[in-house]
């Protein structure tokens, strides 16, 4: 098991790899959190999926194993307000580091998830692959892709579509969704879609990649 406590040093030897640093910015764009809980502390990253999504969640850890004190953890949401149902949840917390800090920076400028102006240099096609295993959904009878994307604004959304399209020819459209604004992928583009993410994609329940 990995060390709970890391000294100044040990904190400062820990770097991102390339490869992980893409990943990162697909995730945020996702569920994943860079959470800094006091001014002029380091980052660390917040994973968190339900339950069911349970082998997705232990993919991230072995990726990240070694930025983590301890293995994901267990339990249970509070009560559904409306429906009093009980989600189980799968969390792991990386140590507080400064190699976060640069992605925090861009991606809560003001303590916020927002979309940093430059996503389209910062985004690739791993980073994709990671977005819509932690976000996407394929719908079949369609053969069309929706990015959940409510958290953000729809001019944070309107860029990440105009990005898609500008970057890789994605045929995207913004819909207005119950609780906010979601991406939708035209069947026109999912060969493109396809042929893009081939090397890249990873387990998921959801999206159905693998």
């Amino acid at each position: 098991m990995n060390k709970k406590y890391l000294t100044n040093a040990e904190r400062l030897s820990f770097t991102l790899t390339p490869v992980l640093k893409d990943i990162i910015v697909g995730l945020t764009l996702g569920d994943l959190y860079i959470r800094k809980q006091k001014l002029g502390k380091n980052p660390c990253l917040l994973f968190e999926q339900g339950f069911d999504h349970l082998k997705y969640l232990n993919h991230l850890y072995d990726l990240f194993e070694s930025y983590c004190p301890s293995v994901p953890s267990i339990s249970n949401r509070l009560p559904h307000k409306t429906t009093g149902s009980v989600y189980t949840r799968i969390t792991f917390l990386t140590y507080c580091l400064p190699c976060f800090k640069e992605l925090h920076e861009l991606f809560y400028p003001l303590g916020k998830k927002i979309v940093p102006a430059n996503i389209g240099d910062l985004l690739t096609p791993l980073g994709l692959a990671y977005w819509l295993c932690d976000d996407g959904s394929f719908h079949k009878s369609r053969r069309s892709v929706t990015l959940c994307t409510n958290s953000f604004t729809l001019e944070e959304v309107t860029l990440l579509a105009k990005t898609l399209n500008d970057k890789w020819d994605l045929k995207c459209a913004v819909h207005k969704s119950r609780e906010g604004f979601v991406i939708f992928i035209s069947s026109k583009s999912l060969s493109i879609l396809q042929d893009l993410l081939a090397t890249h994609m990873v387990f998921s329940s959801s999206t159905g990649c693998g």
